[in-house]
């Protein structure tokens, strides 16, 4: 374990903090919940960032920008919407050295300026399908923060979609959870549960909304992604119309989607361990660190031989980085970016050289390799996809052994009690019987998954017939 990191046995939420400040991914702004991202962390923002950003031009959408000021009186148009941001709302009554005539709220997320925009744009069904995804930050008054997984600023992305029929924005919203789902699971390594949101927990303003529902190590769930059917509520509140083929006047239909820096978070606590970070190769900021072990004498012989690796590396197109630093011990380093979650670690020394093989450690399981020098780069490159899966293998059967089937409150209440994770049960779909099972519980319906039983069961709070099975976690 490295120093000054606390065990997950002993206490899985010092843990995390010390893993995030350790490995330099965040550490706190001077404001009161704010977070300021460190370049690492950042690389992995980036990273994913780079392949959302694909996946979404690759289903046809565009990127634009709008502004972080919107008019108190927006917000006002959408009644479900406003009350449900309100409390977290960031306002601005002063400006240049004097009180605004209308106060400005600091953008909790854009459905409401998106679709003032959209009033002007779309005239006709020529105009539609809008395809809009827009990367910013947004900011809502958390009372309670932790670093990446819930903070007073996070950056995001947030994707706005104008359709003609009811049918396209439906289609549209699931397409949207589906490459959510792809991310996660491909990408991330990080198995998740698609599904419907109760009414209770679905977005402010939305007709119904869908997530991905992922399960961190301490087996609490992370709702990691959401795409919202908003229907025709948005475009009533801004009366946004066009002319159909039939030129009839029509209300447009809506979507949004989104996911943010709490990815980040997730990915922490979805695969990390008491030595810090283990990140998967496709979204690690490098897929190999080099650490060449050298005396004065032998520096040069071993520095020649590690370029020469490095070159081949990249030409493999494998993401690599070499701590030549010679100010820390080669046991150090090894622990620093053990810390930091490299997928693949490759020592190599004098001795090394002269036996024509170099020592490669997974990160993951800790298994050591030697391996001959010609054969090293083609190695490390197959190792990548087989890092990958292994992960993702891990994390399901984590998962899968942490989630558990009861059909009585009893037995939900012990399960929940001894060993958390997931309850699969069936629910009558009552919001009273939902918020009795949440106050004496703190258990919440994460979704309703897709993937339904055929046979009916009994709600097991009530006891009544229902057909509906859902997943019920503590959560982040």
């Amino acid at each position: 374990m490295s120093k000054g990191v606390t065990k997950q046995s002993e206490d899985f939420s010092k843990w995390y903090t010390d893993v995030v400040r350790q490995a330099k991914l965040a550490d706190y702004g001077p404001v009161k919940g704010t977070m300021v991202i460190r370049p690492y962390g950042y690389a992995i923002w980036e990273n994913f960032q780079a392949i959302l950003n694909q996946m979404f031009k690759d289903t046809g959408h565009v990127n634009a920008y709008f502004p972080m000021f919107i008019p108190e009186h927006f917000l006002q148009k959408e009644a479900e919407h406003v009350e449900g941001f309100a409390p977290e709302v960031a306002v601005v009554t002063h400006a240049g050295g004097k009180k605004l005539e209308e106060a400005l709220v600091v953008r909790p997320t854009s459905e409401t300026i998106i679709w003032h925009m959209y009033k002007k744009w779309i005239s006709s069904y020529r105009d539609l399908p809008l395809l809009i995804n827009q990367w910013a930050n947004v900011v809502r008054w958390e009372m309670r923060t932790r670093l990446f997984l819930r903070t007073t600023e996070f950056l995001w992305q947030e994707g706005h979609t104008a359709h003609a029929t009811a049918e396209e924005a439906q289609d549209e919203t699931l397409k949207m959870l589906e490459v959510y789902r792809s991310f996660a699971e491909d990408y991330m390594a990080m198995p998740v549960i698609t599904g419907k949101k109760s009414e209770s927990e679905k977005f402010a303003g939305a007709v119904s909304t869908y997530s991905i529902e992922a399960m961190m190590r301490d087996t609490k769930a992370l709702q990691s992604g959401t795409s919202h059917n908003l229907g025709q509520n948005f475009a009533k509140a801004f009366e946004v119309t066009f002319q159909n083929k039939d030129n009839k006047e029509e209300l447009v239909h809506a979507t949004s989607w989104g996911v943010s820096t709490r990815l980040v978070g997730g990915l922490i606590m979805a695969h990390g361990d008491d030595k810090g970070l283990i990140l998967p190769p496709k979204v690690a900021p490098y897929q190999v660190v080099i650490i060449p072990i050298f005396r004065k004498d032998t520096r040069d012989l071993v520095m020649d031989k590690v370029h020469e690796i490095v070159a081949e590396l990249k030409r493999a197109e494998v993401r690599v980085h070499i701590d030549d630093d010679e100010k820390s011990s080669p046991g150090f380093k090894f622990n620093e970016w053990e810390m930091c979650g490299v997928p693949m670690r490759v020592e190599i020394g004098p001795k090394d050289i002269e036996k024509d093989h170099a020592v490669v450690v997974i990160r993951h399981s800790g298994v050591k390799h030697f391996i001959k020098l010609p054969e090293l780069v083609k190695f490390l490159s197959d190792q990548q996809d087989i890092v990958q899966a292994e992960l993702f293998q891990r994390a399901l059967d984590f998962r899968d052994s942490n989630t558990h089937t009861v059909d009585n409150w009893d037995d939900f209440k012990d399960t929940l009690e001894a060993k958390g994770g997931f309850i699969k049960a069936y629910w009558n779909g009552s919001a009273e019987v939902e918020e009795k099972i949440k106050n004496e519980t703190k258990a919440t319906i994460r979704c309703i998954p897709f993937d339904q039983p055929k046979e009916v069961g009994k709600c097991v709070y009530t006891g009544e017939e229902s057909s509906q099975q859902v997943i019920f976690a503590k959560a982040y």
